[in-house]
This record gives C-alpha cells, structure tokens and sequence, in this order.
C-alpha cells in the first residue's frame, strides 16, 4: 500500500476519475482518457516511429483500459496500472508484428503473373471447383464472383445466412490450401 503523499496531484485526478469510471461515469473516462493520451502517446512515440501505428496502439490502450477497469485498486496508485496495460498493448503489438515479419518476405522484384501462367491458373481452378462439393461450390460463386451479399444468397439459395458463410470459408480454405487463392 502507498502513503498520501506518494500519490501526485495528477495521480490523485486519474484516482478520482478511474474511481468514477469504474461505477459507469463515461464522462469520468472520457476525461481520463483525454488526460492519458498525451502521456502514452509520448510513451509509445519513445518507441514506434509510425504514427499510424501509435494512433491504433493508444485506441487498443483505451480499449484495454476500459475493459480492465473492474480490476484496478483505488487503494492503490494509477499511473502503475495505466501503463502496464500500456506496455502489454504495446508487447502484444510487437510480438504479433515479428510474427508477420517472419512469414513476410521482402522482394525487390513483383512476381510475373502474366501470359502462360494465367491458362494454368484457370484450369487449376476449374479443376479446384470440379472437386468442391456442390452447395459450397454455388455458395463460394454467388458471393465472391456474383458478388451477392449473403442475405442476397440466403434468399437465392434458400440456405440460412449462417450455413452460407460456413459453405464459403469451406471452400475458401480449400481453394486457399490448392494454392489458388
């Protein structure tokens, strides 16, 4: 537990407004995010140099924040929890942005996918198609070629909504392990 005096005037603000979020107060949050935002965009600005990306970590930080607001203590400080939910956003960032970086490779060079490819690459896929079974087959071709929505094809097919999108990621990840797609 922390004295009085440990606490910082801008500390006790961010107390009192979390205090008031956590018993529902949007306006509480919205000025404790509003206060925040400058010090996590600094914090993050330290080390991301794409704006872009510092713009999308502080939306998931307040995101972050407002979800775990039932677990942050009044008894205790709030700069603390603030930014290990800061650091966490941004550890979860890093760590899924390495994982793109390891599947992703980098080329000089755009891949030729012109003239003799493209006869191959429409018998594979007839080929592909031949081998869906029938329902996914027309539920893949209403809404990816036809370009119906799937209220569209539910009413066209007389499928539900939900069979259709199970009938389409079906044949999408088929056609996706045939290397079609």
């Amino acid at each position: 537990m922390f004295k009085q005096s440990d606490k910082s005037p801008r500390g006790e603000r961010w107390a009192q407004l979390m205090e008031r979020a956590q018993c529902g107060d949007r306006e509480a949050f919205s000025s404790l995010a509003n206060e925040i935002g400058p010090v996590i965009t600094h914090l993050f600005r330290r080390k991301i140099s794409d704006s872009s990306e510092i713009d999308d970590l502080c939306q998931e930080t307040f995101v972050a924040i407002y979800e775990s607001l039932h677990t942050y203590q009044p008894s205790r400080p709030p700069e603390p929890w603030l930014f290990a939910i800061a650091r966490h956003v941004a550890a979860k960032h890093f760590h899924s942005s390495r994982a793109r970086a390891n599947w992703q490779e980098l080329t000089d060079q755009i891949p030729d996918r012109s003239g003799a490819d493209t006869g191959s690459l429409r018998f594979n896929l007839r080929q592909a198609f031949i081998h869906l079974p029938r329902l996914q087959r027309e539920a893949f071709w209403m809404t990816k070629v036809e370009g119906l929505s799937l209220i569209e094809a539910s009413a066209r097919s007389g499928a539900t909504v939900g069979s259709l999108k199970v009938r389409v990621h079906r044949a999408f990840e088929y056609l996706r392990k045939a290397n079609l797609l």
